[in-house]
């Protein structure tokens, strides 16, 4: 029985990369039936996501939701699928392209970069597989989640984990916690923001107008048992507020995505949506700030039930602003990011000719030990 998978093969002289994992939280393989019922079992599994009881949570997944919401939710993914695939694997594809030519910009020492999903495809075994293939010897995690939540962080450093207990050679690991307040990441948000109002001719704020800020919700029990979701959610609301110059009756804070009957992160997006349609206000913006990429949860429930929710309760014009996705201020974030944490890792000095004789002289060194063998 082998403990552990092979390892790619490896030659002296072969030159070592540094590796960078992006890491996000996945998507099923077509808007069907068929392919949410495999996507959400791996999903809705995994305790970081649901922290019920595993005999109780076992029934109502397998006899209750995994009957009842694949078709639901295929459904909706049909709404937004696109013709490349799903939304969320098509600009993250894009920011992994975008960020290897970046960050080629910026270093002269070899790297690469994969994308790796904590579940469906690409998964996280594959991209980590793909790397060791490359020779990365280093590996940068970096997920996706400019907050740091135990459902969504945590959850991918699981599966990154759970890979490398079956590696035999396994490369040395940095991980990325958050960057809810990184400096490029909210002036990244803040443009996109600016770059939306003057595409749509938007006025400076006025009477009856609101900026809502959307979050995806998390268990209420998740902050008292002391993750730190939340208090990053606000600060990087409030930095966001302090980018753009609105003040702080001008804009809200607010948790989408709840699930189940337990009490998540108030206050509740729907709820605030007709609160604010029934004070008959004329205009909102709605962002959400913690999503990489637009996905169904923004394309589908913030675009179109939040618009509905909106209106049909008296609300004026209702505007999405799209997900960073590929925006170049995004992209220069990730880079810089990705750059101050892999300090000591990565070179803008580094000689390809100088590392092509030290890879020859490695592999005639091996080839002489091997000679006296």
């Amino acid at each position: 029985m082998a403990y552990y998978n092979p390892e790619p093969k490896y030659e002296h002289g072969d030159q070592l990369k540094v590796g960078i994992l992006l890491a996000n939280l996945g998507t099923p393989d077509a808007p069907t039936g068929a392919a949410l019922r495999p996507y959400l079992r791996q999903f809705l599994s995994d305790t970081r996501v649901v922290e019920i009881p595993r005999a109780i949570w076992w029934f109502i997944l397998n006899c209750i939701i995994l009957v009842i919401r694949p078709k639901k939710s295929a459904e909706k993914y049909a709404q937004v699928w696109l013709p490349e695939g799903s939304p969320l694997m098509v600009h993250a594809q894009k920011q992994t392209t975008l960020l290897r030519g970046f960050l080629g910009q910026k270093i002269k020492s070899p790297f690469a970069v994969e994308l790796g999903m904590s579940y469906g495809n690409p998964s996280m075994q594959s991209a980590i597989d793909k790397l060791k293939a490359a020779h990365c010897d280093r590996i940068l995690v970096l997920p996706l989640y400019p907050q740091y939540a135990a459902s969504s962080t945590a959850s991918a450093l699981d599966a990154v984990w759970r890979v490398l207990l079956k590696v035999r050679n396994v490369p040395a690991i940095r991980t990325i916690r958050n960057y809810h307040d990184h400096p490029a990441y909210i002036a990244a948000l803040a443009k996109s923001v600016q770059e939306h109002w003057r595409i749509n001719h938007k006025p400076d704020f006025g009477a009856g107008e609101k900026l809502v800020m959307s979050f995806h919700g998390v268990p209420k029990a998740h902050l008292t048992s002391g993750d730190p979701y939340h208090c990053q959610c606000h600060k990087t609301g409030r930095l966001l507020a302090e980018a753009l110059g609105v003040n702080k009756g001008e804009y809200v804070i607010a948790f989408q995505s709840r699930f189940g009957k337990q009490e998540w992160l108030k206050p509740y997006l729907a709820s605030t949506l007709a609160e604010l349609g029934k004070a008959n206000t004329k205009r909102i913006d709605v962002i959400c700030p913690g999503f990489s990429s637009d996905c169904l949860e923004t394309l589908e429930e913030i675009a179109m039930e939040g618009k509905h929710i909106f209106q049909s309760n008296g609300g004026g014009e209702y505007s999405y602003i799209p997900a960073l996705n590929e925006n170049d201020a995004w992209i220069h974030a990730m880079t810089e990011i990705a750059l101050e944490n892999l300090q000591g890792w990565v070179s803008v000095e580094w000689d390809g000719n100088q590392a092509s004789k030290d890879a020859e002289a490695t592999r005639l060194r091996a080839q002489a030990l091997q000679s006296l063998n």
